[in-house]
């Protein structure tokens, strides 16, 4: 091993390599504190023939590997167990083309998804993944873990906006698949392999993504309503009225956005009185003029319905900053109060009041007293459903029942159609949990292709599968 250590430090530079101490410990550690693990070293290569020069000593040695980006995620699929190189990206931070006429970006792995978004923005075009921790996650586990966001309603996931990968294999060779292409049909699709695998088939470095023209025009909506059904049949009116000029449709509940007022500085609800559910809307088009009318006509035709309650919508952009605050904070409050369990589900957007309805009943009679955080984008079925005590006293003897609280949600979710990961990925979190809902043949055809293109299991360990 000590042969191995001074070989990848000679290779990626003595700066770029961590062997022990405090130094390490937040490669080492998730985002949400659940697991910490003990690698051998972090490794940071600073281009791609570096990054597959450390894959295949790492193959030769027999020694695994973790992929880790900027580290974000809530799945444990970018934390270390024990023993494996953690090889970081960070360091491959270069927009290698930006192709305005074809509406492309090449960027690599390890650029933050702020960074692509503004290198679009300065060739007067849109890259429309957001999502909360855009200042530090990267494109490259971005597209690892399938990442949605809060726009998945009109663009779609990150694998709806990526056209071609590069990416080390786990003996080291290289695949160069950066094609800007939208028609290719000359075999299998081998990006997609790639795409929400978590770093177990290989290292993704760099990726083609799909531009879009820069909306000139947006208007941006907070709305009372008294139900989910009720959120449902707005969503719907909207989409009847404005199509696809709908951009985000965000559920938040009372409990999650009380959680935010009481511990976000400066958190304000924008409307006079309470609510048990908001929703949060923006309309974005390409078009320049004022499209906040139509919004407004809708949500004034939902209010004489009763549909909606009361709502308000953005006057200026600092308003609409100031809403989607509201939104964007509520992960970081919870973490405030303390641990809580969380499920990140999707369902078929018809069947999610139900879901809501059936669930905070189970949960109720079984856990009296419990906390239910709901919210997330209701606009493409992905609801963040999440528990706890509000004492904290109550709290720890609660997360001790995650196994009966789990099973509660995801059998239900299942029964509905649905799935218990929507946008975190499995990491190690799900990895046993998912054997319970996925059927005996999608996990034999998992295990091949892993086993075809990772056959020493050396590509992140113990996560996925």
């Amino acid at each position: 091993m000590s042969d191995l250590i001074d070989t990848l430090r000679a290779i990626v530079g003595t700066g770029h390599m961590l062997t022990g101490g405090d130094n390490i410990a937040p490669f080492a550690t998730d985002w949400r504190g659940r697991y910490q693990g003990t690698p051998l070293a972090i490794v940071s290569p600073g281009d791609t023939p570096d990054v597959a020069e450390v894959v295949r000593l790492c193959a030769q040695a027999g020694v695994a590997i973790v992929p880790q980006g900027g580290n974000t995620g809530l799945c444990g699929g970018a934390t270390p167990i024990a023993g494996e190189i953690v090889v970081s990206l960070r360091r491959l931070r270069r927009v290698r083309a930006v192709d305005v006429a074809n509406n492309t970006i090449t960027v690599e792995a390890g650029c933050t998804l702020f960074e692509v978004q503004e290198a679009a923005r300065h060739a007067d075009r849109l890259f429309p993944l957001s999502l909360a921790a855009e200042g530090t996650a990267t494109i490259g586990g971005n597209l690892s873990t399938n990442a949605g966001g809060v726009q998945v309603l009109r663009y779609g996931n990150a694998r709806d906006l990526c056209l071609g990968l590069e990416v080390v294999l786990a003996d080291g060779r290289v695949w160069h698949g950066l094609r800007g292409l939208r028609k290719d049909n000359t075999g299998y699709d081998l990006k997609h392999l790639f795409i929400g695998a978590e770093g177990t088939l290989g290292l993704i470095t760099a990726a083609v993504l799909k531009l879009y023209s820069r909306p000139r025009s947006v208007a941006t909506a907070w709305a009372s309503v008294p139900t989910p059904e009720a959120a449902v049949t707005l969503l719907t009116r909207l989409r009847e009225k404005i199509g696809g000029r709908v951009t985000a449709f965000e559920l938040v509940g009372r409990p999650a956005l009380d959680l935010v007022l009481g511990n976000i500085p400066g958190s304000r609800d924008p409307l006079p009185l309470p609510s048990p559910w908001q929703v949060l809307i923006e309309l974005s088009d390409t078009m320049a003029g004022d499209i906040s009318a139509a919004l407004e006509e809708v949500l004034a035709e939902a209010i004489v319905a009763r549909v909606a309650a009361d709502a308000a919508i953005a006057r200026n952009e600092k308003q609409a900053r100031a809403f989607w605050a509201l939104r964007e904070n509520i992960s970081e409050a919870q973490k405030i109060e303390g641990v809580s369990i969380k499920h990140d589900i999707s369902l078929p957007v018809s069947r999610i009041p139900e879901f809501i309805a059936r669930g905070d009943a189970t949960l109720a009679s079984a856990f009296p007293g419990v906390r239910i955080v709901c919210f997330g984008h209701l606009g493409d079925g992905n609801l963040h459903y999440n528990q706890s005590k509000p004492r904290a006293q109550d709290n720890a003897a609660f997360i001790g029942q995650t196994e009966v609280v789990n099973r509660i949600v995801h059998d239900l979710v299942a029964e509905l159609g649905g799935s218990i990961s929507a946008e975190h990925g499995l990491g190690q979190l799900k990895r046993d949990e998912v054997l319970r809902y996925k059927s005996e043949v999608e996990m034999d055809l998992m295990r091949k292709v892993k086993q075809a293109l990772d056959p020493r299991g050396l590509m992140n360990p113990g996560k996925v599968l």
